[in-house]
């Protein structure tokens, strides 16, 4: 299972939020380059990375501290927040981006997504973020009345490198993560899905990582934390 130490970007600093609400956000790095190459050097192989300012506003917002992010390590970045659309995606993609999540595009404008995923294939993933089972959008302050389970479906076919499944609901929290719902995505499509949200300590990790059918895990504020220690969690991945 691959872990992704989670960088949150809000106002150019490393955040965590509680359940995505952008006034409850924790400061825990001034400084995301640095912040990256803490994560570099405690062995991790990727980061994602997330403009939080993007995606309420719609556009890049943090474009600086990514491309600073970029400068300071060579670890593949999978980066989401507020890219709407196709030369948003384009341009990232060739500044050296690996992989660039849609989540609000792709609700909003399945076709374009779905395109893109032709265009670029293994180089897009789709942000599944769920409240209550329904898909959440504009950077979680609006939910749909879409199920989770059925827009994971309609990208099955697309050539999307991953789903990356978000429960709103525990994220930043620290309560456990979903595994039941998690799975049973994972269960329902071929695309490899990543968990996203409440994962508390390496009990989370190993659950997820037994499962068997969970592709990848982000990891945010148990690392920030110290919930979980780096050695630990890569003993894990390395499985």
């Amino acid at each position: 299972m691959k872990l992704y130490p989670a960088i949150d970007l809000k106002d150019g600093s490393c955040v965590r939020l509680v359940k995505g609400d952008m006034a409850q956000a924790t400061v825990f790095n001034t400084d995301p380059a640095a912040q990256a190459r803490a994560f570099a050097a405690a062995g991790f192989r990727r980061l994602h990375v997330v403009d939080l300012n993007g995606a309420v506003s719609g556009k890049p917002v943090n474009a600086a501290a990514v491309a600073a992010i970029q400068a300071a390590v060579k670890l593949p970045v999978q980066l989401g927040g507020g890219i709407r659309d196709a030369a948003q995606v384009e341009g990232w993609l060739a500044r050296g981006i690996d992989r660039v999540v849609l989540g609000t595009l792709a609700l909003r404008n399945p076709e374009l997504a779905r395109e893109l995923c032709r265009r670029f294939p293994g180089r897009i993933a789709i942000g599944i973020d769920a409240r209550g089972g329904k898909v959440a959008v504009e950077g979680w302050t609006e939910t749909s009345g879409t199920d989770a389970l059925d827009l994971a479906r309609a990208f099955e076919d697309a050539g999307a490198g991953a789903i990356v499944y978000t429960d709103i609901d525990r994220d930043g929290v620290l309560s456990g993560v979903n595994v039941e719902a998690t799975a049973r995505l994972a269960r329902a499509v071929t695309t490899p899905v990543i968990a996203s949200g409440g994962i508390a300590g390496l009990a989370d990790l190993a659950v997820l990582a037994e499962d068997g059918r969970i592709d990848g895990a982000i990891i945010g504020r148990a690392l920030y934390d110290g919930r979980i220690e780096p050695a630990a969690a890569l003993k894990l991945e390395a499985r």
